[in-house]
């Protein structure tokens, strides 16, 4: 084995590599949520209404749930490299796609067509940071990697507002077209192949079935009932995601390379750490979809005002996710994301027992501190899940990783949903104080891997 590859790559290939990760990353995460700012102006252009044009945004994020596991399970097959590439290709011919579409429909179809892309691209990011990075430098790359996150997600409406003042909605897809075709060559002289394989594993077509349907029926249920679907319908879809739910898990624990990585999450650190990110995602969403309305409704704030009151959270993640990347390997990853989730959790209660009339001072230094909380536990957690993993099975450990931060954000929308029907003007109240007993359990679950070793063995 190439000794150089089996520890990561030199100084300036590996500046090249993390470039290309970087920006096929920020396309990604950006195309989540960039769409949001433009859902008024699309559906008015396309004579759609708006809760047609929710379906812009929905059916990205379904598409990428459905198959993420599917293409990091394609990564530990083909490797990472070649599916990085394959994603960077199809996510840039499908923004153009997106770009010419001239109906509703057409744009949804190039978007499911998008996410799909976007998935190659999330599902084996974190594999490929395994390869670029020394084991002793690991923990910096997992915090880069959780810096470019944050700041794709924070400057997401900003860079959408400054394109559509300009220019119509197209660009906020057609921008990426010169993006990734520099992300694809500096993917294609830069990026590491995979140094171990996993011999003799196949890909299952049952599997990814199965698997497309558990986790759609699941979003789509979730979805629903955020949405005031019918009852009978919310129930259908979790009947069906029960049964064929079942039949997939019965699957897995028969396949000696499972699609669903179940042989992972027998190892206990590995699995409490999902538990972890499940949680705290869902604390996050809850806070962030709830806030905007109590901002806007409650205190008046404009739109403009709402978003610069909810920057701090990005902001401190940005800062603390680096050096919580430094401290990587010197404290405990349980201990040192517990201690981020008692902060975020700190912050969370605090925002929940806001006064009747607070100052911007009062909410920002509440912000501050989720995000600063957010950013301490989100580096060290990410490198536990991948580093808990064997080597050559770094691509389902990191599209578990993207799994369980779609799921968590997904439970979150929901629950605000269930929150502003169970407590009407008291909504955004409940959603922090839910928020915060989020946090507070992951907290708990993750001072529970203290006692585990948070590097695999093989």
């Amino acid at each position: 084995m190439d000794k150089t590859l089996a520890d990561g790559l030199p100084i300036p290939q590996r500046y090249g590599a993390i470039l290309a990760i970087a920006l096929g990353i920020t396309m990604a995460v950006l195309d989540g949520v960039i769409a949001n700012v433009a859902l008024p102006t699309i559906a008015r252009e396309l004579n759609a209404s708006p809760a047609e044009s929710i379906w812009i945004v929905n059916s990205y994020q379904i598409a990428i749930i459905i198959s993420l596991l599917s293409m990091s399970f394609l990564g530990d097959i083909f490797g990472y490299r070649r599916v990085y590439q394959c994603g960077l290709i199809l996510f840039c011919m499908t923004s153009l796609f997106c770009a010419l579409s001239n109906s509703l429909p057409m744009l949804t179809f190039a978007r499911v067509l998008q996410g799909f892309g976007g998935a190659a691209l999330m599902s084996v990011n974190t594999a490929l940071i395994r390869l670029i990075y020394p084991q002793r430098h690991l923990g910096r790359g997992m915090g880069i990697n959780s810096f470019i996150v944050a700041v794709s997600s924070a400057a997401g409406p900003t860079i959408a507002a400054a394109i559509l003042s300009v220019a119509s909605w197209k660009w906020l897809f057609l921008i990426n077209v010169p993006i990734g075709i520099l992300a694809l060559l500096l993917a294609i002289r830069f990026l590491p192949p995979n140094q171990q394989k996993s011999q003799g594993q196949r890909f299952d077509i049952p599997s990814a079935i199965m698997n497309a349907l558990t986790f759609g029926l699941l979003i789509s249920a979730i979805s629903g009932f955020a949405q005031g679907q019918s009852g009978w319908l919310i129930i259908s879809e979790l009947v069906a995601l029960a049964v064929i739910g079942f039949f997939f898990i019965r699957r897995q624990l028969k396949l000696p390379f499972p699609l669903l990585p179940v042989d992972l999450l027998r190892i206990p650190v590995f699995s409490l750490s999902m538990g972890t990110s499940v949680c705290s995602f869902t604390a996050q969403m809850l806070a962030m979809v709830s806030l905007p309305f109590f901002l806007q409704s409650t205190l008046g704030r404009s739109e403009v005002e709402t978003g610069l009151l909810l920057t701090p959270w990005p902001i401190a993640t940005m800062i603390m996710a680096p050096v919580a990347g430094h401290l990587i390997g010197r404290v405990h990853a349980g201990l040192l994301g517990g201690l981020g989730l008692v902060i975020m959790a700190f912050g969370l209660f605090a925002l929940a027992l806001l006064p009747h009339n607070p100052t911007d001072i009062d909410i920002i230094w509440r912000m501050l501190l989720c995000g600063a909380g957010f950013g301490l536990f989100q580096s060290p957690n990410n490198h536990t899940i991948i580093s808990s993993a064997p080597r050559n099975r770094s691509g389902g450990a990191s599209g578990m990783l993207g799994t369980a931060r779609l799921l968590g954000q997904s439970c979150g929308a929901a629950l605000v949903a269930l929150m502003f029907n169970l407590f009407a003007i008291h909504g955004t109240h409940a959603s922090l104080l839910l928020a915060g007993s989020f946090a507070t359990i992951a907290a708990i679950v993750s001072s529970l891997r203290m006692s585990q070793p948070t590097t695999s063995q093989a």
